[in-house]
């Protein structure tokens, strides 16, 4: 069997003004990149955080090939929300069918960073647009948490470094399952899949060397080895700080967007959109290594 012919395409890569984030202009991701082309890529992501590549016609198919580029692909607790046909495949949507939801249509309701409550976290997410609300609405945010380091005052410092903190799914699931047709529940061997995890505080970036944060008001439960009252204040100081606006990039979407982000750099949110939009978009998740 022949291999696959790889080209070179000419494309530019523009740098958002704001605290992350570049736009990819020009590439087409449902032809094969050769190497140069992806080490560039590859360059850009650990430099700017978020790659926005634009107006993007490829499968699901293609989709998990790009994604298999930066590593094994990790598959949501969640299965029932799987792409039928492309099982790595996460559907993020509001809509539902004959009553019923067809993907997580609250995904990202609170700050947090992709499967931070496994061992081994992921390394980014890739979401590409199949359909967006037609008001505008459904924005994502992302957070520099390397920047929120480099800032986080002198006595936050202290009080971090070297500490360690528990994340776990289940931390707020009962919240969520609340008010949302979205949260099932769980079988005993899907929590059994999702048992609490602990994580450093700071953990240092495996390819580039730089701290960030780590922990989200979604998925860490605890301080270890603080009294309770001492670990929730200090997480909700953490918490502020991380999210604040000069760390914040706002990504509004358009048709067919590819948005690829590191979840060893960063925190996102949903801003959520209004019941009667429709929203769908398909998740692949790279795994990543054990935090340090």
């Amino acid at each position: 069997m022949s291999a696959v012919l790889q080209t070179r395409q000419q494309f530019a890569i523009k740098p958002f003004d704001a605290a992350l984030g570049a736009e990819v202009l020009g590439l087409d991701l449902s032809l094969p990149l050769d190497d140069d082309d992806f080490a560039r890529l590859h360059r850009a992501h650990l430099m700017h955080h978020v790659l926005v590549f634009r107006d993007q016609h490829i499968t699901p198919a293609q989709q998990v090939g790009f994604s298999r580029r930066f590593g094994p692909l990790q598959i949501h607790v969640l299965r029932q929300f799987q792409l039928p046909t492309q099982p790595e495949v996460l559907i993020v949507s509001n809509i539902r069918e004959n009553g019923q939801p067809i993907g997580l249509g609250d995904a990202g309701h609170f700050w947090h960073s992709d499967l931070s409550y496994k061992e081994t976290p992921s390394l980014g997410s890739m979401l590409h647009a199949q359909e967006l609300p037609a008001d505008g609405s459904g924005d994502t945010l992302f957070a520099n948490q390397h920047t929120a380091w480099e800032r986080l005052p002198a006595h936050l410092r202290r009080a971090v470094e070297g500490a360690q903190a528990e994340h776990s799914y289940l931390a707020r699931y009962a919240d969520l399952q609340k008010k949302s047709p979205w949260r099932p529940n769980l079988t005993q061997a899907q929590i059994d899949e999702v048992k609490p995890v602990v994580h450093p505080v700071v953990r240092t970036h495996p390819e580039t060397g730089r701290k960030a944060l780590f922990v989200s008001e979604h998925f860490t439960t605890r301080i270890v080895g603080l009294p309770e009252d001492e670990s929730r204040a200090l997480l909700a100081e953490l918490f502020d700080h991380s999210t604040r606006p000069e760390h914040i990039y706002r990504h509004q979407w358009q048709p067919h967007d590819m948005v690829f982000w590191d979840n060893r750099s960063l925190m996102h949110l949903a801003a959520g959109c209004p019941d009667d939009q429709r929203r769908k978009l398909y998740r692949t998740t790279i795994e990543g290594d054990v935090p340090f």
